[in-house]
């Protein structure tokens, strides 16, 4: 590093270490503003900053106190205004600098979720299930009314029962126990989402923007499955799809199980039964060979010949 410095003595090997921090938080910073609203506020920002900056270089005494007059106001404005995103910065910060990782809530089995999906995803049911990781969600759990009872799928299909008391609203999991249930969330302001989603897609966008936690979403109009993570969202997953990304997301294998296959009417499977029978009832042909076609025209062609 000395002899790559030599050619430039103003420069040492300490400036080139701040400027490669500096250059690491710009683009930390850069990659977690990407596709959120900040960035076009962020855009802005600059536009205020180029401004200020001409009207320096153009003695432009109006602008110039105006400006300034309102600068400091704006500190307090961008934290406001960027809340949701520095949290998520600080969040993502302590995670890097925690050494314990809460292995405990990645390695409970989320089977029963996917399980969830599935039914939810045949019958057309609406369903939001949201996951915590490592960023508590006690205000949201406080929202809805406690359960503190087990994961599991016979939970989760009577809770989402169109006509169960409790059906509307997310649910929340902590690690293996569903922690409460009717929860309200905040919804996602994000301009680009698409206009097709509805409350219960922008909610489970939203506590992602908020936190860490994964949401699992089931269309009621479509019964088409979706992933929210991180602010983004996964649409029209199918059952194994959702199962591979809770493993990736959630840092664990999950091993595959069988779905339930769809419950059909009883006059359905009468007639099945009955069509079933009647195939067995059938006489079989002593040899099969006897109804080859090959075979009886070999046997016609022989009575020709003769």
């Amino acid at each position: 590093m000395t002899q790559f410095l030599a050619p430039w003595p103003h420069v040492s090997v300490i400036s080139v270490i701040d400027i490669l921090l500096v250059a690491v938080i710009i683009y930390e910073f850069l990659a977690l503003i990407k596709g959120t609203r900040a960035s076009l506020m962020v855009v802005g920002v600059a536009g205020l900053g180029l401004a200020f900056y001409l009207s320096r270089l153009g003695n432009l005494a109006a602008v110039n106190w105006l400006i300034s007059t309102l600068l400091p106001y704006t500190v307090f404005a961008l934290i406001v205004v960027f809340a949701a995103e520095i949290r998520q910065a600080l969040a993502r910060l302590g995670r890097g600098l925690t050494l314990s990782r809460a292995a405990g809530s990645e390695a409970d089995a989320y089977d029963d979720i996917v399980l969830a999906a599935n039914l939810f995803c045949q019958n057309q049911t609406g369903a939001l299930i949201v996951i915590e990781r490592e960023i508590g969600l006690r205000t949201y759990i406080e929202s809805g009314v406690p359960l503190d009872a087990r994961l599991s799928y016979d939970l989760l299909a009577t809770i989402f029962r169109p006509s169960a008391p409790l059906h509307d609203g997310a649910v929340i999991v902590q690690n293996d126990r569903v922690a409460a249930a009717a929860c309200f969330l905040p919804l996602s302001m994000n301009p680009v989402l698409s206009t097709q989603l509805g409350t219960r897609h922008r909610a489970g966008i939203g506590v992602t923007e908020e936190t860490d936690a994964i949401a699992v979403i089931v269309s009621e109009e479509t019964g088409s499955i979706s992933l929210a993570v991180s602010g983004k969202i996964e649409r029209d997953l199918s059952v194994d799809q959702l199962r591979d990304r809770l493993g990736e997301l959630l840092r664990r294998y999950v091993p595959p199980s069988t779905l339930p296959t769809p419950i059909s009417d009883g006059n359905e499977l009468l007639e099945n039964s009955e069509s079933e029978s009647s195939r067995g009832s059938l006489p079989r042909p002593a040899d099969s060979r006897l109804n080859d076609p090959r075979l009886n025209d070999s046997r016609l062609k022989q009575g020709t010949d003769r």
